[in-house]
């Protein structure tokens, strides 16, 4: 038993949107498989075909962050990201479900057309305000939270990809969906960025006592950043599942290999555009070139070098992305 069984308890009295029905599915990729002439068993979990808001990992985190704000009386979420990001795209979609006004603070200059996850947050209602650089953001919603504030409204931040201990919480409920569908893989492939996808699986995979390796592809930055930001997003879970979170942060190794990440976040490199044309032409499923695809690269290159014994079972966390391809 986990030292952590406590916890799934708790995690399952924390509030959450009623936004779609897990659980999203899980595929076999054999021609995928026979492509790279055999190797473990692959699978592939498929947070891309969640239904809501064009779906991706975001929806599980979004869900649990925006029914907090809910429940503190909030009328305004704000969140940040890039001009196409995937996240800034679900927290619009949750606000105008809920019907709750939505600002976002978007770096980059304001497309002359809009297009993919930018179309999407003006169909939603989305107020976007922009800023030169990623390190302008934080500060500019803070101001706009404050402006909110005299105006009378009651705002809610929500950090770039709703990667906060609470947000993560989203993931660990995937670890226990992914038991639910009986699926206990030896490895767990996925990218990472903010770091809320990867500390909801390595905290899910030692509350629920399972002997997962969890490995994240990062789209963008070194593996120590993401490593600090995982680790102190699982510490802060023991606010919320009453656990020790510094132990919970130890209980397994945080992997993260950050050699595809190629000219930097957003930047196709020639391995992720194989990959993305490999898993089209073989098995019909879409990764977008920001993140999935660069984990996808990750998955092949460390497949191709033999990284993973023949009769293991690896599953590839989809998280989505998709829209960006019309970007």
């Amino acid at each position: 038993m986990s030292a952590f069984a406590g916890a799934q308890e708790r995690l399952n009295a924390i509030p959450s949107l009623d936004l779609w029905a897990p659980p999203s599915p899980v595929h076999e990729l054999p021609r995928l498989r026979d492509a790279l002439g055999g190797g473990p068993r692959l699978l592939i979990k498929r947070d891309d075909a969640i239904p809501f808001g064009f779906g991706g990992n975001k929806v599980r985190k979004v869900a649990i962050v925006a029914a907090h704000a809910i429940a503190e009386g909030a009328d305004t979420l704000l969140s940040v990201g890039g001009v196409q990001s995937n996240s800034a795209r679900v927290v619009a979609a949750v606000a105008a479900r809920m019907g709750l006004h939505c600002v976002l603070v978007a770096n980059g200059a304001p497309p002359e057309r809009l297009a993919a996850n930018a179309l999407l947050d003006s169909l939603l209602g989305a107020e976007v305000h922009y800023v030169p650089s990623r390190d302008d953001r934080a500060p500019a919603m803070a101001r706009i939270a404050a402006d909110l504030r005299r105006q009378g409204r009651r705002p809610f931040e929500i950090p770039l990809g709703a990667s906060t201990s609470l947000g993560a919480l989203g993931f660990v409920r995937a670890v226990g969906e992914i038991v639910n569908q009986a699926i206990i893989p030896d490895v767990i492939v996925h990218s990472t960025s903010s770091g809320g996808t990867q500390a909801g699986l390595v905290a899910g995979c030692a509350i629920y006592d399972l002997p997962t390796r969890v490995l994240g592809i990062s789209a963008d930055d070194p593996a120590a950043s993401i490593r600090g930001t995982v680790e102190a997003v699982i510490s802060g879970m023991s606010a919320w599942l009453d656990v020790d979170g510094d132990a919970l942060a130890a209980a397994r190794p945080i992997e993260i290999d950050d050699t595809y990440v190629g000219g930097g976040y957003g930047i196709m490199s020639p391995a992720s555009r194989e990959a993305a044309d490999l898993l089209a032409r073989r098995e019909a499923i879409f990764v977008d070139h920001t993140y999935t695809a660069k984990a996808l690269a990750g998955l092949l290159g460390h497949l191709r070098r033999g990284s993973f014994s023949p009769t293991q079972t690896v599953l590839f966390w989809h998280t989505g992305g998709q829209v960006g391809l019309f970007a």
